[in-house]
């Protein structure tokens, strides 16, 4: 293999991909470089292997979803926009959906086609891909950087880091980029887990592991202060919670060495008001007084977690709905629409969907991608300070940093 090139990625993830396409576009002689065997391991099992490409809003809307960080994505979002990205894999074969949620999914349900597709992308512009070849030093040199690798050593004129952050490790996303980041002066913001799934030593949690719920309102809370609040798809587990609310809600508690103090209050009926649940219970016991209160309540909730919320506040499963008295009536109402649960822990970097922290974006210029800091160095992605909510946001914020980090390298060189 050829060792001097104008550009060279490090990592092919979701920015990675598409800064190698982006670069070599216009014709820059680029490559792609792989630690894993594959590329795009975590495109491929993202979205429950479904691959959530991006969210039904507005560059306005991505934008807001990143929080304080989010006006970083501007130029990179005027450079490749929500639309764009949904041309783009429109035209590459990928025909995309959305979901009731906002979530834009490939209509097939396969991860596979969306990374296919960025191969395919990648092999029209010419940019070639090297997998097993982890970069294990980078020096600069008088006309670019040296890249020592396990394989071989390369000279690039530019390059775009895409190493990712440290989550799902398992997926090779171990932090690599962030030494050669700060070899070259940058700060790194400190990282965390994000989107994590919970864990409790709630007994009666573990034994509703696999109830799921579509709307749940969460409420994420620190000595039983609210922090953030959200609602959405939710699941309980063998060691806790998990589900898209849950994964959101998490980002509250990242930053926690001791978890002793904090817990979650559930609502699993959000769309429905405490005062027409109460009055739902009271005509209950007169239209359909011998009816199981499970079964007159099922049509609202799963009966597993019925029969479990009724174990904890003394219900038999036999429990009629005739003769509720008013304190019943009341702790059953307050276990439904305000349940709170403590939480022990997180699931950590092992399951989390994305990185918190990350390269300081003051040293980032965001109209180009490059290195403030080191003339010819590039960032896209996780490895930057960014982190959005679940729904497609961080997939679009890695297109889109990566088609403006490959661009613009581009464009310096030609």
């Amino acid at each position: 293999m050829d060792t001097n090139w104008d550009i060279i990625v490090v990592g092919a993830g979701a920015a990675g991909l598409l800064a190698g396409i982006s670069a070599g576009k216009s014709g820059a002689k680029t490559l792609v470089l792989e630690k894993n065997r594959k590329p795009g391991v975590k495109i491929l099992m993202s979205g429950g292997t479904r691959c959530n490409i991006t969210h039904n809003t507005d560059n306005r809307g991505i934008v807001k979803a990143f929080g304080n960080n989010g006006k970083f994505l501007h130029s990179p979002l005027a450079a490749f926009s929500v639309e764009e990205t949904i041309r783009f894999f429109n035209q590459a074969g990928v025909a995309t959906k959305v979901e009731a949620t906002g979530k834009i999914f490939p209509v097939s349900n396969k991860a596979l086609d969306v990374l296919d597709a960025l191969l395919n992308q990648l092999k029209n512009e010419n940019a070639t891909l090297a997998l097993e070849t982890p970069v294990l030093d980078i020096d600069p040199t008088e006309d670019g950087f040296l890249l020592n690798t396990a394989i071989n050593n390369f000279h690039a004129k530019k390059i775009i880091l895409t190493t990712g952050g440290l989550s799902f490790p398992g997926c090779g996303t171990t932090g690599d980029g962030y030494k050669f980041a700060i070899k070259f002066g940058h700060t790194i913001k400190e990282t965390q887990p994000a989107l994590a799934p919970l864990k409790t030593d709630a007994r009666w949690v573990h034994e509703l592991s696999g109830v799921t719920i579509p709307d749940v309102g969460v409420t994420a809370c620190i000595n039983e202060k609210p922090l953030m609040q959200d609602r959405g798809s939710f699941l309980f587990t063998h060691f806790g919670l998990s589900g898209p609310v849950i994964l959101n809600v998490s980002k509250a508690l990242n930053s926690l060495s001791d978890f002793k103090n904090s817990s979650l209050k559930l609502d699993f009926l959000p769309s429905v008001k405490e005062t027409d649940l109460e009055a739902k219970l009271q005509s209950l016991g007169s239209t359909d007084g011998k009816k199981l209160l499970s079964v007159a309540l099922g049509e609202l909730l799963p009966r597993r977690l019925l029969e479990g919320l009724f174990n904890l506040i003394g219900f038999g499963a036999d429990r009629k709905c005739a003769g509720i008295s008013k304190d019943e009536r009341k702790a059953l109402l307050a276990s439904i629409k305000s349940k709170p649960i403590n939480i022990t822990g997180t699931l950590g970097y092992a399951k989390a969907e994305v990185t918190t922290g990350g390269v300081s974006l003051d040293e980032v210029n965001s109209k180009t991608m490059e290195s403030k800091l080191k003339k010819g160095l590039y960032f896209a992605g996780e490895i930057l300070d960014l982190d959005g909510p679940i729904g497609g946001y961080n997939f679009q914020a890695a297109w889109s940093t990566g088609f403006l980090a490959g661009s613009q390298a581009n464009e310096q060189i030609n």
